[in-house]
């Protein structure tokens, strides 16, 4: 009955509205009871009689014998359903409808009605009944007493009467609105999910293309806001994964391809010199190297993505670790006719994995050192900032373009479109590890 959202809310709306309702219709018939508005309202209907029957001078009401004022008033009291007593000049009951009922207690009334204006008040019966009465002068003295019984039912019967029956019309038309209203919100809340829905569902066959329009609540629309967004990136990543699965196997074709070549010439005896078989053997031994380095740098990228890698936690002296980077480079440098030098201050100790953060300072040092020019120089320098710590290789290459420099953490990316293989050209891994590595040590890179 309620599996839907939809008919969740409208029920829990309808719920709501029909407790209110119910509520308020009590909470005014209990004020209702506890004031003297249903006395008023009685007090009026005796009045209105009582006015009656003394300016008719009903048949009887005059009459001296005692037995003819009783049927006179019983006759009376049958045809207006209120309770009827005459009264003599000293206030002594000659008359009442209802004997069977409990007699009035004396006293209760004290002065005369004067003119048109009869007097009303409430007494108890012998059996403790309370009783509304209004009372009105006749001939001879006599005065005339209107009763009715005051009791809950009757306080409710006359509600009912004045004014439930349209409190309960209003009712019925505000419990319509709210229906309408109740149905209007439940669209208006439902529909959004019922587009993420289907969103997520052409997601689920592969359509990443279709965005959910931001309407509804300020939840909904952030939930839209998410799920945009969860779709924009899922398909980045996938396409991130094609882009990866073709990469690696042009990574791998080209060395396979050299490897395959050379040595089939080798076998086809091609190669019949010691020269060439050097050559042959060489590449060969190149390539084979670039693999093991490919294979290497991927294990490292998977370990890293699925937490495998559990990093140091120790002691390093960075001033030093990069002297030692430099160091070790400084010959590959040389070697190109290229100065490699440093401009440390005095660093602070800090905590993490020493080799990984070498691996990382290697992987800058030595891409600086193959994109700067003979005779140019590359400068490793730091400075501290609060408790960070920045290390900069500034190099006299030709820096890279604006419009690559987005992509250079993307795996496999080079800046060289032509792919031209060879000593000492990467594998396009060396920027995306070492970022993951300096993510792991909570920096940037």
């Amino acid at each position: 009955m309620c599996g839907s959202l939809r008919s969740r809310l409208l029920f829990t709306y309808l719920l709501v509205s029909g407790l209110v309702l119910v509520l308020v219709v009590a909470s005014l018939v209990f004020l209702m009871l506890r004031t003297p508005y249903t006395n008023r309202i009685v007090y009026q209907r005796l009045d209105d009689l009582v006015g009656r029957i003394a300016y008719m001078e009903w048949e009887g009401l005059s009459e001296s014998r005692v037995d003819m004022i009783q049927t006179a008033v019983e006759r009376l009291d049958e045809k207006l359903q209120v309770r009827i007593l005459i009264l003599d000049p000293g206030h002594q009951v000659l008359a009442d409808s209802r004997l069977e009922e409990g007699a009035p207690q004396p006293g209760f009334m004290r002065e005369k009605g004067n003119g048109n204006q009869p007097l009303q008040g409430e007494f108890r019966d012998t059996t403790n009944k309370r009783w509304l009465w209004v009372a009105a002068p006749l001939d001879h003295g006599r005065t005339i007493v209107l009763a009715s019984l005051r009791t809950v039912l009757r306080s409710l019967l006359v509600l009912a009467k004045e004014l439930i029956v349209p409190l309960l019309e209003t009712a019925l038309v505000a419990l319509f609105a709210s229906v309408l209203l109740a149905w209007i919100t439940s669209r208006w809340v439902t529909a959004p999910l019922d587009n993420m829905v289907e969103a997520s569902k052409d997601v689920a066959a592969g359509n990443y293309d279709r965005d959910i329009s931001l309407d509804g609540p300020e939840e909904v629309r952030s939930l839209a806001i998410a799920f945009n967004n969860m779709a924009h990136r899922v398909k980045a990543s996938q396409q991130m994964e094609r882009d990866f699965v073709a990469n690696v196997s042009h990574e791998l074709k080209t060395p396979l391809t050299s490897i395959k070549g050379f040595s089939q010439a080798i076998l086809d005896g091609a190669v019949d010199n010691v020269a060439a078989r050097e050559h042959a053997a060489r590449v060969i031994y190149d390539e084979a190297n670039r693999l093991h380095r490919l294979v290497e740098d991927l294990l490292d990228l998977a370990k890293i993505d699925s937490r495998q890698i559990e990093f140091g936690r120790k002691p390093v002296n960075l001033g030093l670790l990069v002297r030692n980077v430099i160091e070790k480079l400084s010959l590959r440098a040389a070697e190109k006719g290229i100065d490699i030098t440093d401009r440390l201050p005095e660093l602070p100790i800090i905590i993490g994995d020493g080799d990984r953060l070498a691996q990382v300072l290697t992987n800058l040092c030595d891409n600086a050192i193959q994109h700067t020019p003979e005779g140019k120089t590359v400068c490793v320098h730091g400075e501290t900032e609060g408790n960070w710590v920045s290390i900069h290789v500034d190099d006299s290459g030709p820096g890279i373009p604006p419009s690559e420099l987005s992509r250079i953490f993307e795996r496999f990316y080079q800046i060289d479109k032509a792919r031209k293989h060879g000593k000492g050209q990467g594998s396009g891994l060396g920027l995306a590890i070492s970022r993951e590595i300096v993510r792991a040590h909570d920096g940037r890179l």
